[in-house]
């Protein structure tokens, strides 16, 4: 094992075990630290500001800025870690400026779109009524695909008409019940699966009762998606972001929408629901004090 593996290795016992980052997160990160030291050829102790300017100019062409920006920001934690080992006396990334990222605007479906998606479920299928349910809640509720896959028995209230979610930092919020997913979420109940010990307060099962798993949202949503002959490129938080696009575009307060997302910051839900110009100035003139 070289020098550069031997602290790589250290770095992501570093990242597990104080910082506890997700494995994802973790991956990404030495992934784009294997990719810079195997063009870079240098030890982490030897690296220079200018070899990592020299390596981004190298790689301009073939990554987005966004992932620019993930790179740099996996070197800075890298050499931050080392300097508070001891293994350095400086970080290279200092003055090293992050890249511009441009306003990021995921794909967003037509109220006629989601329509045609909910539509396309055999509700005859053993599974029709779980996923016709799962895409329900996906868009009525717009919760994060991690926050479907937890949803607990226990925090569907369908008399009342709202779930209680857990988001992340543990933080719960009450998301309110459209009718339809009301509706859908009961009509599933009735089939629902026998849980296995352990599950049985998991809303939805896969096949063999336990929690479904994200990936299986996933393939939902594709399988859905091309059964109603949809060919955008979407993903289950697709259905999170045209929710909160058409509740902006119908005249919902930004701020609700923001305790519904569970969003830390306003600026976060107002770049998230993606409103163009003309929406936000049909609504200013509406309620303009000198109209």
């Amino acid at each position: 094992m070289t020098l550069t593996e031997k602290t790589l290795q250290d770095y992501a016992y570093y990242l597990s075990l104080e910082r506890n980052l997700s494995p994802h997160t973790r991956a990404s990160y030495l992934s784009d630290l294997n990719a810079f030291f195997a063009l870079v050829r240098k030890e982490p102790a030897e690296v220079l500001s200018d070899d990592i300017l020299d390596y981004l100019v190298q790689i301009s062409d073939l990554l987005s800025k966004r992932s620019q920006a993930r790179l740099l920001s996996a070197l800075r934690s890298f050499f931050t870690w080392m300097t508070l080992e001891g293994d350095r006396p400086d970080n290279p990334c200092d003055g090293i400026d992050t890249p511009k990222l441009g306003r990021y605007l995921p794909e967003v479906l037509s109220v006629e779109e989601v329509d045609a998606i909910l539509a396309s479920v055999d509700l005859s299928k053993r599974f029709g009524r779980r996923d016709r349910a799962i895409l329900e809640v996906l868009y009525g509720c717009g919760l994060r695909v991690s926050e479907l896959t937890d949803l607990q028995v226990s925090h569907v209230y369908l008399d009342e008409g709202f779930v209680r979610v857990v988001g992340k930092g543990n933080k719960e919020r009450l998301v309110p019940l459209g009718e339809m997913a009301a509706q859908a979420i009961g009509a599933y109940l009735e089939v629902r699966e026998e849980a296995q010990r352990g599950f049985e307060d998991f809303l939805f099962l896969n096949k063999d009762g336990r929690a479904l798993s994200r990936i299986s949202v996933f393939n939902l949503v594709k399988k859905q998606a091309m059964a109603a002959g949809i060919h955008k490129e979407i993903s289950p938080h697709t259905f999170r972001h045209s929710f909160a696009t058409h509740l902006i575009e119908n005249g919902a307060d930004l701020r609700v929408v923001q305790e519904m997302l569970g969003h830390e910051s306003i600026l976060t839900t107002e770049i998230y629901t993606h409103i163009d110009s003309s929406t936000w100035q049909r609504s200013v003139l509406e309620h303009h004090p000198r109209k």
